[in-house]
């Protein structure tokens, strides 16, 4: 009887050792478990920082080009405007000199021709004031042309330069509002990689989602030279007549 009890004390004895023997193991998997799970989320973030970074700095550099080429395009304009302006002014004294060289060899050669006909003094003063009044109101015409086309091509370098600068204010307000969905979308990102629950995670997609396509816009606006889609209010303008003079290159027509 007292070996039957002993028999019955060892055997429970043994059934509480495998017992805690199974919580030890099970503490020790739900440990391992924990361990992993956690060591998975923190590689996820890690990914989705240096994404993140890597998406940033490739917009960055993108950006940085964008500006630079247009940087480069428009000074190749404004370079082409100011020697257009010199040439035509250039053009345009070389024209006046030669006509004025022409009225005066053919004034000296219409005196010379009274003189040798000798018509007399009175003929000879008459003609010579005449030709010398000519002369004169040829003058004072052509200044007051070559003044007008002055004050007409700063009118237009006026304008074009008002056009130049609200282009760039443009360009400029598209910029911050490229940097400004682009560093919504990656918080966002961040924000992701650290959601606590599928709910919150589907809602910080269609934000993502959301942002980026805000992102992409503001990025095609840029790259199209602050061009904003849709601006122009619905359907094209009728056009204009133009009334440049021929050959102007600052004619808004061309």
């Amino acid at each position: 009887m007292a070996e039957q009890k002993e028999s019955s004390v060892l055997f429970s004895l043994k059934e509480l050792m495998n017992l805690e023997e199974d919580r030890i193991r099970e503490e020790e998997a739900e440990k391992a478990r924990r361990a992993r799970e956690e060591a998975e989320a923190r590689a996820a973030a890690e990914r989705a920082s240096r994404d993140a970074e890597a998406s940033r700095l490739r917009q960055e550099q993108e950006a940085r080009r964008m500006e630079e080429l247009r940087s480069r395009e428009e000074q190749a304009r404004l370079e082409a405007i100011r020697h257009a302006e010199i040439e035509k002014a250039r053009t345009e004294a070389e024209h006046r000199a030669r006509m004025e060289a022409m009225s005066a060899q053919q004034a000296h050669e219409h005196q010379l021709a009274i003189v040798s006909q000798d018509k007399g003094k009175k003929q000879l003063q008459l003609v010579v004031g005449i030709v010398t009044a000519v002369l004169l109101i040829g003058g004072v015409t052509g200044g007051l042309l070559w003044k007008k086309s002055a004050e007409e091509a700063d009118a237009r370098a006026m304008a074009l330069d008002a056009q130049r600068k609200a282009a760039e204010d443009e360009f400029t307000q598209l910029k911050a509002e490229f940097e400004a969905a682009r560093k919504k979308e990656e918080l966002l990102r961040a924000n992701l990689a650290s959601a606590k629950d599928e709910a919150e995670r589907a809602r910080i997609e269609a934000d993502l989602a959301s942002a980026k396509r805000q992102r992409e816009a503001a990025g095609r606006a840029v790259q199209g030279g602050g061009k904003r889609s849709g601006s122009s209010g619905g359907g094209d303008a009728p056009a204009k007549p133009c009334n440049c003079p021929p050959g102007d290159p600052l004619c808004s027509c061309l």
